[in-house]
């Protein structure tokens, strides 16, 4: 068999970083051409395009009514919670843009200033995130809702010159009052902004601090359009914090030069998305896939896309997903596989689907937690279309790995995300960083440099960064997951390095024992953890949330899922307790919290997620456990 694009393009990746990224840059519009593509004099702090300026807003606005779409639909704002759709093409949004950096610039913020946003999923928000890069101001955006303290840890970390919010957040049953919540960080937070603008949403009004808050009306009105501008490749376009295991938020760096690369590289060669067609992905701006694939990506290639506040069920069904497909004429959907296990849950014969018109859908691609083969293919049967996998992570800002659309598509394999994307020299460690055979896990690993649009460090923290990423394995950026290769080079994500258990001196996944439970005709969604044992060290407890309209008992339930794994994994698992819960504990982006459910059954004190989505889902799991011996206090 001959090569295969794919593999032309990601050998010249590896052979020639330079020069292939280089010949990507082209497709940017700078103002000044770059000094050198790829800056190695300060190891490991690599830099890309030194030299080059330009400006990202430019990029993924005026640039394309510059060259006459200025008519074609950018953004599309749908809100089944409100019910507003609201459109906007590319002239509109750029000048909404330029007014709102115009009133920036006068509250005296500059380039380099750092501004907080702190909103929900209103286009607003990004407005926001645009102006910032329109002035070369970093903007960091913090989740909605988020607790005061997280947020005030943000507030200290960023020091942001505004904070820019609304009144409120609107979630499927209830209102969420953001203004309490930022008045409580600001109580917290020894960094005082100069001021804060609210956006009052007419669901719940905020009371305003007189000298300090701003009503968004008020100030963005009168504001003279602000020009783009220009900054180096290497200045920062924002800040994304990400849970620190040490319980201190990092701040994640991302540049201008090289994100606008990646970036707009991605859309065509990973996504197989071109300018003119509409691309989704229903996530949120506070997440990395907010920032980079409804923001930025899909602007920079010229494409439309969708600013979705609702959920994958219940705004108002399970046929929500493909009642905006339909409506919005949506070519590439990017979501998460909760999503995707929620709808299945609630829908499990794709009823809602078939009522929609999908004709111009034509790929799925899923991430943010590993997709187990069963909804991969309960999703392949329901749409027809080709489901993608792929792995990456908040400090990359783009894919890893993955079956990449515009490179020719490689056979899918259930449960793998594919092949590393051209770019990224991704590798299997042993604890002792010798390179792991096929099919043996090991902590997965990128051996530097990364490629452009990657984290080049942590804000105000470069000691951080390479303690964090770069000390496990030397040459190399942790990953922090943990995998394994196949004899075909196809990468398996197993589960968090945290997350390999040690059962009796045997390495194991519980991402695998996940993979057998997920595959039961009963079980919806799942999760396993490692929980101490006095006899074997730890032992596997799985934890499985039923589909609607199960009857059987429990016990038979989990009976079968017990022989499952006996048989699939083996007795070397000792996978002897599953519990059946009524649901399962999450972060907001859909992230199971496996560590709480871990400390809950060893019997130890934790401290509620600041991202949990709701907090009464821990009282049901200690509930179980205790009833099943566990989650007693020592």
């Amino acid at each position: 068999m001959g090569k295969s694009v794919y593999d032309e393009i990601y050998a010249r990746s590896m052979k020639a970083p330079e020069s292939f990224w280089a010949a990507a840059a082209e497709d940017i519009h700078w103002e000044k051409r770059w000094d050198r593509v790829f800056d190695d004099r300060h190891p490991p702090f690599y830099r890309w395009f030194v030299g080059g300026a330009l400006n990202t807003c430019y990029n993924a606005l005026d640039l394309h009514i510059d060259r006459g779409r200025g008519k074609q639909r950018a953004l599309v704002y749908d809100s089944p919670v409100t019910g507003t759709v609201a459109v906007f093409t590319y002239a509109e949004l750029r000048d909404a843009v330029a007014r709102l950096a115009g009133a920036l610039r006068r509250r005296g913020v500059q380039q380099g200033d750092r501004v907080l946003i702190y909103m929900p999923m209103v286009p607003e928000a990004v407005m926001a995130m645009l102006a910032c890069a329109r002035l070369g101001a970093i903007h960091s955006v913090v989740f909605g809702g988020f607790a005061s303290n997280e947020l005030a840890k943000r507030i200290d970390d960023a020091k942001p010159k505004l904070i820019l919010s609304a009144s409120c957040g609107i979630e499927v049953n209830r209102t969420v009052p953001y203004k309490p919540l930022l008045d409580g960080a600001l109580a917290l937070s020894s960094h005082q902004p100069e001021g804060c603008v609210i956006l009052q949403r007419p669901q719940a009004t905020a009371a305003l601090a007189k000298g300090r808050d701003l009503d968004w009306g008020d100030f963005v009105a009168g504001a003279p359009p602000a020009p783009c501008v220009p900054v180096a490749a290497t200045d920062p376009l924002y800040i994304l914090y990400t849970s620190g295991t040490t319980g201190v938020p990092k701040g994640v760096v991302r540049d201008n030069g090289g994100h606008a690369v990646a970036l707009k590289w991605s859309m065509e060669n990973i996504y197989g998305v071109g300018a003119g067609e509409t691309y989704w992905a229903a996530s949120d701006i506070g997440w990395v896939v907010g920032h980079s694939y409804i923001v930025y990506a899909p602007l920079l290639k010229g494409c439309t896309t969708i600013l979705y506040e609702g959920k994958p069920v219940g705004t108002p069904d399970p046929g929500a997903f493909w009642r905006l497909i339909s409506q919005h004429g949506v070519n590439v959907l990017f979501t998460a596989p909760t999503a995707f296990r929620a709808i299945k849950k609630e829908d499990p014969q794709g009823r809602h689907m078939a009522t929609y018109d999908l004709r111009n859908f034509r790929t799925l691609f899923l991430a943010g937690e590993r997709c187990d083969p069963d909804t991969l293919h309960w999703a392949e049967a329901r749409l027809g279309v080709p489901v993608i996998d792929h792995w990456w992570q908040t400090e990359t800002g783009w894919p890893i790995a993955a079956n990449c659309m515009g490179l020719g598509r490689l056979e899918v394999k259930a449960g793998s995300p594919t092949k590393a994307v051209p770019g990224y020299d991704v590798r299997v460690l042993s604890e002792d960083n010798t390179e792991m055979p096929a099919g043996q896990i090991g902590s997965i690993a990128i051996r530097l440099p990364m490629p452009p649009g990657c984290l080049p460090t942590l804000w105000n923290n470069d000691a951080g960064y390479e303690t964090s990423y770069l000390t496990k394995h030397p040459g190399h950026y942790l990953t922090g997951d943990a995998g394994y290769r196949d004899d075909d080079g196809y990468l398996y994500i197993m589960s968090r390095v945290d997350d390999i258990i040690n059962v009796a001196g045997h390495r194991l996944s519980t991402g695998a024992m996940e993979e057998v439970l997920a595959g039961h005709p009963d079980v919806a969604e799942c999760a396993v953890v490692g929980v101490a044992d006095e006899i074997k060290g730890e032992v596997p407890v799985g934890f499985v949330v039923t589909k609607a309209g199960v009857e059987r008992s429990d016990a038979d339930i989990t009976r079968e899922l017990v022989e499952r794994v006996r048989e699939q994994i083996g007795p070397v698992a000792a996978f002897k307790t599953a519990l059946v819960v009524k649901r399962l504990p999450k972060t907001r982006s859909g992230k199971i919290l496996r560590g709480t459910m871990k400390r809950i059954a060893d019997g130890q004190d934790y401290t509620l997620p600041a991202t949990i989505d709701d907090p009464a889902t821990l009282g049901e799991i200690t509930e179980a456990l205790q009833q099943r011996g566990y989650a007693s206090k020592p």
